[in-house]
């Protein structure tokens, strides 16, 4: 009897991406209650004025989280992408990447991560 050797293959194949999107929380229901406190912190910073108010309106880590993860690692060191902690990328060479895509990275636009949004990205990263 011959079997075809590329299924289970496959089979292991579509389990592992299925098995990275569920560790990286893509279908937990935690997105809503971290919108309800990004808005209260970013509410919470404006009262109080000055410095905070910038670097508060950006949560830079939930936004890696929701986008990045899943591909880069839960930590960022690395995973079917390559590791984003610790980049040595310049960050014109960060953000082309991200709005144009690379390799099977897809392309981000200003709809999906404002250019402030990828500002605070890449310092997050660089700073890791």
């Amino acid at each position: 009897m011959n079997k075809n050797p590329i299924v289970p293959f496959l089979l292991i194949i579509f389990l592992g991406i299925g098995l990275v999107f569920l560790l990286s929380g893509l279908g937990s229901t935690d997105d809503g209650e971290e919108d309800v406190a990004t808005e209260e912190g970013s509410e919470g910073s404006e009262e109080s004025g000055g410095d905070e108010a910038s670097s508060g309106d950006v949560d830079a880590e939930g936004i890696a989280r929701d986008n990045c993860a899943s591909c880069h690692g839960q930590d960022f060191s690395g995973g079917m992408g390559p590791a984003l902690a610790g980049t040595s990328l310049a960050e014109e060479d960060f953000t082309t990447t991200v709005r144009e895509g690379r390799g099977s990275m897809p392309a981000f636009s200003t709809d999906q991560i404002a250019d402030e949004e990828l500002t605070a990205l890449y310092q997050f990263f660089s700073e890791q």
